[in-house]
């Protein structure tokens, strides 16, 4: 006898759905996860010709100066106990991810010049001080690509020691899915050579034409692609925009942004935002006006969900620290309740959903990562430990 009523005919329309959309399990399957662990809050980008061993320590230390001739909580816009962080930070941990540049910030006198250099900072590699450290090649373009080839091949073979997990390789001005597969197979040769553990990139969007590609560019990535990060005065030039008007809170830069967390959301990439091309440097005033413009432009993008920026210049850190520092103490007491209020069941001012709940944890974690906040003062708040948020925030 063959079955009928209800349950038949939703085990029918079951098998159904299970071949009509095995399409689409299947790339959720294959999704990657956002990549884990300790994401920087910044990248410090140094010249090549300006490396030295302990290079992180050296911006630390003219960091720590100019907030002794012109800072203060008042002037930072924080209280005195985040003031006290930051000069810890700045004397401890400077340079979270440093970033040697051989593409325009480095001016090389000849090909023979650009050699040495990169073979000196091959040696000098794990000697710079910063928890996480790269190289910015040129692009490859066909101008530029030769030298960008050799010269991380200089400095990958210069027999220095191991090229740790933590090196990344950023590829400038991409134009094309194209360049993508590229750098894939120059890695893949370089890995080869100079017997290394697979490496590490990271891609620059700084083009419209990376912006309008944006989904292709990012679909030719592979499990060794990190992230995303914004080039501020690239693509703003490229998009005709005037000298005097290109920054990061330009809406053009924020049309890129979105675009590229959105397409870096699905695919499981870090977004990282552009710099700031004005320095403190000169007067008191105009120290302190550059460290208010770029604490006002970090702490914008802390709010949008981009947590991690380029510093071009050792006072930026001082800003940096000062923003990212206030941006997780100024929320920790609240975030901290609404996740003891979800894990504990009970009901508070705020009816937070799993998916808000990861965030919590996750802006917890990002606290505790940076400096910014303490591991007691967040187990006891959110009667959780660190462990435990961290299996929370990656879930």
């Amino acid at each position: 006898m063959t079955s009928s009523g209800p349950g038949a005919a939703w085990s029918d329309i079951g098998t159904h759905l299970d071949r009509r959309l095995a399409a689409v399990d299947a790339q959720l399957a294959a999704r990657r996860r956002p990549r884990s662990g300790r994401q920087p809050v910044h990248t410090a980008y140094v010249p090549a010709d300006q490396v030295t061993a302990g290079v992180a320590a050296t911006w630390g230390a003219a960091a720590l100066e100019l907030v002794d001739r012109h800072g203060d909580p008042d002037v930072l816009g924080v209280d005195e106990p985040t003031y006290r962080r930051l000069l810890t930070k700045l004397d401890r941990e400077p340079v979270e991810d440093l970033r040697v540049d051989f593409e325009d910030g480095y001016r090389a006198e000849s090909e023979g010049s650009e050699d040495d250099t990169a073979r000196r900072v091959g040696h000098l590699l794990t000697e710079l001080g910063a928890n996480s450290y790269g190289v910015r090649i040129r692009s490859l373009e066909a101008g530029t690509r030769p030298r960008a080839v050799r010269t991380l091949d200089l400095l990958l073979g210069s027999g220095a020691p191991p090229v740790p997990d933590s090196f990344v390789i950023t590829l400038p001005k991409v134009t094309s899915p194209d360049q993508v597969t590229a750098l894939h197979e120059i890695c893949d040769v370089l890995q080869d050579a100079h017997g290394l553990a697979p490496l590490r990139y990271e891609v620059q969007v700084e083009t419209p034409e990376a912006v309008a590609r944006m989904e292709s560019i990012v679909a030719a990535t592979d499990h060794r692609c990190t992230g995303l990060h914004y080039g501020t005065y690239d693509y703003s030039a490229a998009l005709g925009v005037a000298a005097m008007h290109q920054a990061l809170d330009h809406p053009v830069a924020d049309h890129a942004k979105d675009v590229m967390q959105v397409v870096a959301a699905v695919a499981g990439l870090r977004v990282v935002d552009g710099s700031t091309n004005v320095v403190p440097t000169g007067t008191a005033e105009q120290v302190r006006a550059a460290w208010d413009l770029h604490r006002r432009l970090v702490a914008r993008s802390l709010r949008r969900g981009i947590y991690q920026g380029w510093d071009m210049h050792p006072g930026h850190l001082v800003s940096r620290y000062a923003a990212v520092f206030g941006f997780y103490r100024s929320g920790f007491a609240e975030s901290a309740q609404r996740l003891r209020d979800y894990l504990h069941r009970r009901s508070g001012s705020v009816l937070d959903e799993p998916a808000t709940a990861r965030a919590l944890a996750a802006y917890l974690v990002r606290g505790l990562d940076c400096g910014a906040l303490d591991e007691d003062e967040v187990a006891d708040a959110a009667r959780v430990d660190r462990m435990a948020l961290a299996a929370l925030a990656d879930r």
